[in-house]
């Protein structure tokens, strides 16, 4: 069978991600390899204090990112998709989306980027026995019934980006367990019951009428159908009416779950970390934490089995922004520098650099980061007088920045409660670059940290295959079915932590956490 004769016959599984930055589409064979993609770029921006994306943005966003997918599919091979296998919908998971008995937006969607919630997320956290950080959709709610916020009386049920989309699309008020766990606690594949019960005795105090788990979407897992597209949907999707209703939809997902089924990291001892606008590692625990931690989050694979997330709010921005003012540079120069080729060149430019930077020491917080207890980000840089300030040393530094916070939360699950990994397996942007950002993250873990061709689809390519297991699983659990009908010859590049990266990170890391106080001062500068 052709590639044409798959895709006008429904035989592709489309995947559709909202990042931070872009929406991605990922559109799989039957072999579960990419033939086809699509994207749109956006940015959230803050408004009133809080972090996020207009109802414009996100419904405009949807419409060109798969107007894209379509304009690829017909340049690739010359036809219009009209179905499709399956269909997955992921985005950044945690954040808050409110909405009255007639599905009307009560306030702008709250991103996870916000770091507004601190005092219902310790109370919580102290209610529960039960890390609740800030980002999630329960900490989020919790705080608008301590503020008094007036659309509270009217809310009917709340969401996130991922599940907002898939009702638009399916009409199925539904979630994944992996998104579901960034919600509330999950427990036993469903919402902890007992934690239901302790909140709602405290919203009953409080005078709040409805139930805790009447206004949570329904938890579903990995495997399961989850709706199918209505008509509605398909016109909303596919403006130009080429989109037929009724494809089968898998239960929608956050980005921490699609990036673990990207990576194949779904079993005991294996992780996975996503480097983009921020990064999270994700590592699949054999037993529970002994302890309650406010750095680490305890969320679940998109099949339910317990993970240790270290999520932070900044990765690649500062970067970005330092490649955009080298190629500021060029351009003094009459050299018209190609983007990809500046992330090249300058990426590796930083693995000539000293093991300890020289003595620069960088922070990369553009918005609050908590898991350092950094507020409101401000990024600086510092160095000695007698540090040695070049190129190669400030690009390792800036680098460094992006994994530092990660570090740190990662030291608590080593060295505090002897969390095993057997290796990581790093996707996103960051590295597009072979070899560069992936030495220096294997360095800073000292732990083997490996890629996949695939390291650079990100969590739409997940979406795609967990919309393809919905169908194509046979009843197969997901990791057995990942690593014989996806993984199986797919090869992979891993790196070795060398020791002299690893002492120098360790050095860069004293500096760091020595310098905090300084970046926690600029909070209100």
């Amino acid at each position: 069978m052709t590639i044409q004769e798959r895709i006008t016959q429904g035989k592709t599984f489309l995947g559709i991600e909202f990042g931070s930055t872009r929406i991605k589409a990922a559109l799989v064979d039957e072999t579960f390899s990419p033939v086809a993609g699509g994207s749109h770029a956006w940015e959230n921006r803050l408004e009133n204090g809080y972090w996020t994306y207009s109802l414009e943005d996100i419904l405009g966003g949807l419409q060109s990112c798969y107007a894209d997918l379509k304009r690829d599919v017909r340049e690739r091979y010359g036809v219009t998709p009209e179905t499709f296998g399956a269909i997955g919908i992921s985005a950044m998971m945690h954040g808050y989306m409110p909405f009255d008995k007639d599905d009307n937006l009560l306030v702008p969607f709250r991103t996870w980027r916000n770091t507004t919630t601190e005092k219902a997320a310790a109370e919580l956290t102290e209610l529960f026995g039960f890390n609740i950080p800030q980002r999630w959709s329960i900490a989020h709610l919790y705080q608008a019934i301590f503020d008094n916020e007036p659309h509270i009386a009217d809310i009917a049920h709340i969401t996130t980006l991922a599940g907002y989309i898939h009702f638009l699309l399916t009409g199925e008020r539904a979630v994944g367990v992996g998104e579901a766990s960034g919600m509330f606690p999950i427990s036993g594949g469903g919402y902890d019951t007992e934690m239901l019960g302790k909140l709602d005795s405290v919203l009953g105090e409080k005078g709040i009428g409805f139930k805790t788990e009447d206004v949570l979407p329904r938890v579903m897992t990995a495997g399961e159908r989850c709706g199918t597209l209505t008509e509605q949907g398909a016109k909303l999707l596919d403006p130009d009416g080429d989109l037929k209703p009724g494809v089968p939809f898998c239960p929608p997902e956050g980005d921490a779950g699609t990036g673990m089924v990207a990576t194949n990291a779904v079993l005991p001892r294996t992780g996975n970390i996503s480097a983009g606008t921020s990064i999270f590692s994700m590592l699949v625990l054999e037993k529970p934490l002994s302890h309650v931690y406010p750095e680490i989050d305890v969320v679940t694979t998109p099949d339910g089995a317990p993970v240790a997330m270290v999520h932070c709010n900044n990765c690649c921005s500062e970067l970005d922004a330092w490649v955009g003012v080298f190629g500021e540079f060029a351009e003094l120069f009459g050299v018209a520098a190609d983007k990809s080729e500046l992330y090249e060149k300058l990426y590796k430019k930083a693995l000539g650099g000293e093991p300890d930077c020289g003595g620069v020491t960088a922070y990369n917080c553009l918005s609050g980061e908590p898991v350092i207890g950094v507020d409101d980000g401000r990024p600086m840089y510092f160095r000695a007088p007698d540090s040695r300030m070049t190129l190669a040393n400030f690009m390792r530094a800036e680098l460094y920045s992006a994994f530092a916070a990660l570090s740190y939360g990662m030291d608590i699950l080593f060295k505090r409660e002897n969390v095993t990994a057997d290796t990581f397996t790093g996707h996103g942007g960051l590295f597009k670059v072979e070899g560069a950002a992936q030495q220096l993250l294997s360095d800073a873990l000292n732990t083997p940290v490996s890629t996949m061709k695939t390291a650079g689809e990100g969590g739409a390519w997940g979406m795609a295959l967990l919309a393809a297991y919905s169908v194509n699983g046979g009843g197969k659990p997901l990791s057995e079915w990942l690593e014989t009908a996806v993984f199986a010859d797919m090869g992979k590049r891993t790196v070795l932590p060398n020791e002299k990266g690893t002492r120098g990170f360790e050095e860069y890391m004293k500096r760091y956490m020595g310098g905090l106080n300084a970046e926690r001062s600029l909070n209100n500068a």
